[in-house]
């Protein structure tokens, strides 16, 4: 069972206990408080000399030791409390508090005066601190009769000014209250991620576009050496194998859209259409699909002869015939198949002439410019063969939308000289970028013999940014259909190269 707590009676003290006046009946007139005179303690002071400043400290209890006074800057007492404000001088009425030692322990004895069971003890709350108001009075709830609603109440010992009205107490400065940053994360700081040395995504994806050359050989008699080594010998590539490598490199790179190369040379026979399906099988070889070789002969052209057969036989006209299937947003890849033909091992597609002698009427600008909006949705590289008619209007449209220009010739005078006077018809109507940026193929003989290679190099390389020498094929020269795979390996490099010197052009 709880054991009540008893008061001690009043008028009497026991130890740790103040002695407190009995209270004044209910509408009994103060005694009028005064200022004590000069030299002379208030009862209060008195009382407090007597006792101590905390009063007689019960049994078996020692004395604590004095608090050092560690008050912030604008404050009082080193406890809380009101700031602190400088003594008037000497004859100014006082409008302040004067300085007055602190009353008893708040936590250890009862507030003086009347209302002290509802008053809140003297000074600040420490949990508001901070705060920009606070409330130095008793309660609102709690005051007692002739208590304003805000007022302040002197601490013990204390009295207001003769005037009746308290003084505002300004809260403490901005400045004397010292705020502390927060310490910094030492694996989050500034300086860590502004480094120079710390890499970036950049840099690692930086380190795959630099990398070093295979120095080990994979071709000719070098790649043998090593294989019969073991590895104990690593030979690295000749001089052959860098350049291939490169070639294939410079084929194989993005162009950034579509593409079309264009063969010429009036003349019969100087080998437009071996040089558009060699150029079309090692570009389909070496880089893959979306390549289309296109046979833009005026009349009866040759391609679809040279070029190996499909499940049909549908030509450009039948293509002309049919491009509604493809207007707008209609058509798809597997319906263009129904009008090329897919060349197999060659990776690439043909997109024949009209094969008939007595065929309709010639392919206007207009045609070849629809059937060429039609195929480029489809292919990324497009290579096109021409006529013998330099006059015709699908000869001229495929002039206009050509990127790069390949003039192919045999080593006879008839045809270079041909392909010359070509030359100076497409300067005379504005097309020097077109001449200065094409590419000469010459085609060699079986022998050497009577012909005038150098002059015809001479000319070409002043007109035209290269020259090349396609070598002599026996397939070639049957007028079979051409397999990339029964080319002999100097007619593969040799055209690698050509398409090389191509690919740098587009």
């Amino acid at each position: 069972m709880a054991v009540p707590r008893q008061q001690p009676p009043v008028g009497d003290s026991g130890p740790g206990w103040h002695s407190l006046p009995p209270p004044t009946p209910a509408g009994t007139q103060q005694p009028d408080a005064r200022e004590p005179a000069d030299g002379e303690q208030s009862g209060y002071e008195a009382r407090e000399h007597e006792l101590g400043e905390h009063g007689p400290s019960p049994a078996g209890w020692a004395p604590l030791p004095p608090v050092p006074d560690t008050a912030a800057p604008g404050w009082a007492g080193g406890g809380w409390g009101p700031p602190s404000r400088s003594a008037p001088p000497p004859g100014t009425p006082d409008q302040h508090f004067p300085p007055q030692p602190y009353g008893p322990d708040p936590q250890s004895a009862q507030p003086y005066g009347p209302g002290a069971q509802s008053a809140q003890p003297y000074g600040p709350d420490p949990q508001s601190y901070g705060t920009d108001q606070q409330s130095y009075g008793p309660d609102p709830q709690s005051a007692g009769p002739g208590q304003r609603y805000g007022s302040q109440q002197p601490p013990p010992g204390q009295q207001f000014p003769a005037d009746g009205r308290a003084t505002e107490v300004a809260p403490p400065a901005e400045s004397a209250v010292p705020r502390v940053a927060p310490p910094a994360s030492a694996g989050y700081s500034d300086p860590l991620w502004s480094d120079g040395a710390t890499p970036t995504a950049e840099d690692f994806a930086r380190r795959r576009q630099a990398r070093p050359a295979d120095p080990v050989a994979t071709m000719g008699v070098r790649a043998v050496v090593n294989k019969s080594t073991l590895g104990l010998v690593k030979l690295p590539p000749g001089r052959h194998e860098q350049e291939v490598k490169h070639d294939i490199e410079m084929v194989r790179r993005n162009f950034g859209g579509l593409r079309q190369v264009t063969v010429v040379n009036p003349k019969g026979g100087a080998g437009k259409t071996v040089a558009i399906l060699l150029l079309a099988m090692t570009f389909g070889q070496k880089r893959g699909g979306y390549v289309l070789a296109w046979d833009n002969n005026e009349t009866q052209g040759t391609l679809g002869m040279r070029a190996q057969q499909d499940f049909h036989s549908r030509t450009v006209r039948d293509m002309l015939r049919d491009l509604g299937q493809f207007q707008g947003a209609h058509g798809r890849v597997g319906d263009l198949s129904q009008y090329v033909r897919s060349q197999g091992e060659g990776m690439f597609d043909v997109l024949a002439s009209d094969e008939s002698a007595t065929g309709g009427e010639m392919l206007t600008a207009s045609a070849f410019a629809e059937i060429r909006d039609v195929v480029s949705r489809f292919y990324k590289l497009i290579f096109v063969d021409t006529g013998n008619n330099v006059r015709a209007q699908n000869w001229q449209a495929a002039m206009d939308a050509t990127d790069q220009l390949v003039v192919t010739m045999s080593a006879r005078n008839d045809s270079a000289e041909t392909a010359a006077r070509m030359l100076d018809h497409l300067e005379q109507s504005g097309r020097q970028r077109l001449v200065r940026q094409a590419v000469t193929v010459v085609s060699m003989p079986p022998s050497r013999k009577e012909i005038d290679l150098p002059a015809i190099q001479q000319h070409f390389a002043a007109r035209t940014r290269a020259v090349l020498l396609a070598p002599y094929e026996r397939l070639i020269d049957t007028g079979e259909p051409i397999r990339y795979g029964q080319l002999s390996s100097a007619t593969r490099d040799a055209w690698l190269k050509i398409a090389a010197a191509v690919a740098e052009g587009l």
